[in-house]
């Protein structure tokens, strides 16, 4: 299972440099110059403009977890940078606004046994008959972490005693 790891981390990292070059050259792209007003003789055909394209991963509910991981992983990554770092319910909350399906969801709980926050609270999506998408964070990971997994016995995804989502 490790093994996955490591590739998510990339990916995000990836993703990352990829938003950083982007805005990199959006901000050095010169405004273009006004148009000129336009003349009597200008054409009166009808002009369209082309389609918005959607921008950065979108959820396929159809797909495959592989296909998932992307907005699995941008989703994950606005609820860090939002702050709410101690809150399992916010990347579920974000998750299920974003089409995943609460029933697949589990999450583990905020605090430790005897009341301080959990130094890593795991939340995941079980996808398919085989797969899981797996995220992580906490003061022990230095940030939001996200990898497909296997699934575990009974289709569950992770260990141990998970909080219910019933709000």
């Amino acid at each position: 299972m490790p093994r996955r790891l490591p590739i998510a981390r990339q990916r995000l990292a990836a993703a990352a440099v990829t938003t950083l070059i982007g805005l990199t050259l959006v901000a050095c792209t010169p405004e273009p110059a006004p148009s000129p007003e336009p003349s009597v003789t200008a054409s009166l055909a009808p002009t369209t403009s082309p389609t918005p394209t959607p921008e950065g991963p979108t959820f396929h509910p159809d797909g495959t977890a592989e296909d998932n991981l992307p907005i699995f992983t941008l989703v994950t990554q606005q609820v860090w940078d939002s702050g709410q770092t101690g809150s399992g319910r916010a990347y579920i909350d974000a998750l299920i606004a974003a089409g995943f399906n609460r029933d697949d969801m589990q999450v583990t709980q905020d605090a430790t046994t005897v009341g301080n926050p959990a130094e890593s609270i795991q939340f995941s999506v079980r996808w398919g008959a085989d797969s899981c998408l797996v995220g992580q964070f906490g003061p022990s990971t230095g940030g939001a972490v996200t990898a497909i997994m296997d699934q575990l016995a009974e289709g569950r995804c992770l260990v141990g005693n998970t909080r219910p989502i019933d709000w």
